[in-house]
């Protein structure tokens, strides 16, 4: 077991914002978290790096309780994030992005990871020079995952990356996810709204209402499910998958 999370209580001030989540991701797995805006499911990602601090329950990761730790202390615990909006430093150029996310790293791996991500991401080799502010979006979400590569991660935690995104960059992302975990072995916790890509991606997932763990299962078993299609692939609401 990579990462469990076992009964994951979370706040943001008085907002109960996780209750009693719990959820497995094992090695070499993609396992998807999907769910209306408010579930919960971006505060499940922040909480994994102590911001907010769970505030009962446990996050294990390799067998280590990290529930506790001071954000840094767990990334170089092998975890990388790439968040939500992407947030990428917009006045650097795309190679001072990488080398920002290469300071966990070891410096002499430095030249052989940016190789790596430039054969992943060919156009960040082409724009290497370039303001990071002044690519597309879907550029700038390809920067944003090729930067939290450069730390060489055991654990990549993708929040949203299709959002606001036009559909032929949302084909190609997920391209990239399914490309990182076939071909890479790349362990990926992705939480997404597009749940039709994300299930079709992914090995496992979960389905977070309201703060809590309402439905497991593998991806394609999800993606069959008949209240998850009402909730998240119809048209729906979520409040209909009760």
């Amino acid at each position: 077991m990579m990462l469990q999370l076992s009964g994951v209580h979370a706040h943001y001030g008085p907002i109960h914002a996780l209750r009693g989540v719990d959820i497995d991701v094992q090695v070499g797995e993609v396992v998807t978290l999907i769910g209306a805006n408010g579930a919960g499911k971006s505060t499940l990602m922040m909480t994994l790096f102590g911001q907010p601090r769970a505030s009962s329950g446990r996050v294990v990761f390799n067998g280590e309780d990290i529930t506790a730790l001071a954000t840094h202390a767990i990334a170089r615990r092998g975890i990388s994030l790439v968040p939500e909006g992407r947030r990428i430093f917009p006045r650097m150029s795309v190679l001072e992005n990488l080398q920002m996310g290469a300071v966990l790293g070891e410096p002499a791996n430095f030249a052989i990871d940016l190789k790596r991500m430039h054969a992943l991401f060919p156009i960040l080799e082409e724009r290497g020079l370039q303001r990071a502010g002044t690519l597309s979006g879907g550029e700038q979400q390809m920067l944003a995952i090729a930067r939290a590569l450069m730390s060489r991660p055991q654990l990549l935690l993708l929040d949203e990356p299709s959002l606001g995104l036009a559909p032929l960059y949302i084909k190609k992302i997920f391209q990239i996810i399914r490309e990182l975990n076939r071909d890479h072995g790349m362990t990926i916790l992705l939480v997404e709204q597009n749940a039709h890509h994300a299930l079709r991606v992914a090995h496992r997932g979960y389905v977070l209402q309201h703060g809590r763990i309402i439905l497991a299962g593998g991806g394609r078993e999800l993606l069959a499910n008949p209240e998850v299609r009402a909730a998240y692939l119809e048209g729906g609401h979520a409040a209909t998958a009760a």
